[in-house]
């Protein structure tokens, strides 16, 4: 039943006219976020830390908004398929694209780290249609496993390559080194630690974990890591891509990566601070949120 929605959603919502598509999904998310359910109830709680200086009305607002645009995300990956290369440009707008294109051009990997901002799918194929680089990633395994095949497919007709987190052939980790030591591009999400074995951080005044890959990554490759933050802006997707993280001079490759994942934390939080309603994390994430729920 879940992988036929699925499918129902991307045959049936890319054909339906632009208005339509997001009225109904405007009308999806206001109907979500009144019900009060546990994902918005975790998204206000999360929220709360984002903006720990609004009132209950403002922080309800803010995950209103939040709803919307999380559904917004949603929404336009069922249609990401119909867009054309100049669509693609003119709905996903990006600064900061020179380190990118530079290291690419001399031959050097690079690690495209982001958040759970925006639509890091419309991200992608902007990257792969409208630039022309075709790029490597990794997805979380999902249930049914028809839903799972079902969403790599999707990601591959963008121009992704989607290696899978969980019961693949050989390693991960393994096989993005060998793409970025050929000069190529990996992207990943990196604020989300779902393997349980991610590095400790500070994110807004609290501990939690993120993963080491990206870091550890561009440490064992040579690779540049570039942050990317995500928001909408009316019509329109805005990506930043930020300035390289570098190893710091001093420490072992431990303390090296666990630095360089710190300071991708602070330009995410600091993303996040600027356009809350943005960052689409319905999970518990916080330390203090996830003691005795593993």
């Amino acid at each position: 039943m879940i992988d036929g929605a699925y499918a129902l959603g991307w045959a049936a919502l890319k054909h339906l006219p632009e208005p339509v598509a997001r009225g109904l999904f405007n009308q999806l998310a206001d109907h979500t976020w009144r019900r009060r359910g546990k994902g918005v109830l975790r998204l206000e709680a999360n929220l709360r830390r984002v903006r720990p200086e609004l009132d209950e009305a403002g922080l309800r607002e803010l995950s209103r908004a939040g709803m919307r645009s999380y559904l917004r995300y949603w929404k336009e990956s069922f249609r990401l398929q119909t867009l054309s290369t100049a669509q693609l440009a003119e709905q996903c707008q990006v600064k900061g694209i020179e380190p990118l294109e530079e290291a690419l051009g001399n031959g050097r990997g690079v690690v495209i780290a982001l958040p759970h901002m925006g639509n890091w799918d419309l991200a992608g194929a902007w990257v792969a249609g409208a630039k022309g680089h075709r790029f490597t990633t990794v997805a979380e395994r999902l249930k049914p496993e028809s839903l799972f095949d079902r969403f790599v497919a999707y990601r591959e007709s963008l121009g992704m390559e989607v290696l899978p987190l969980t019961g693949g052939q050989g390693s991960v980790i393994g096989t993005l080194a060998r793409r970025l030591r050929a000069g190529g591009l990996v992207c990943l999400v990196g604020d989300r630690d779902l393997s349980e074995a991610g590095l400790p951080v500070d994110f807004f005044g609290e501990r939690t974990r993120m993963p080491a890959g990206p870091a550890a990554l561009a440490l064992r490759t040579g690779a540049a890591l570039l942050p990317v933050t995500l928001w909408y802006d009316g019509p329109v997707m805005r990506a930043l891509i930020h300035p390289e993280v570098l190893p710091p001079a001093e420490g072992d490759q431990k303390e090296q990566t666990s630095a360089m994942t710190q300071a991708m934390a602070d330009i995410w939080a600091e993303g996040i601070r600027e356009h809350p309603e943005d960052w689409h994390m319905l999970q518990r994430f916080w330390l203090a949120d996830l003691e005795g729920t593993r």
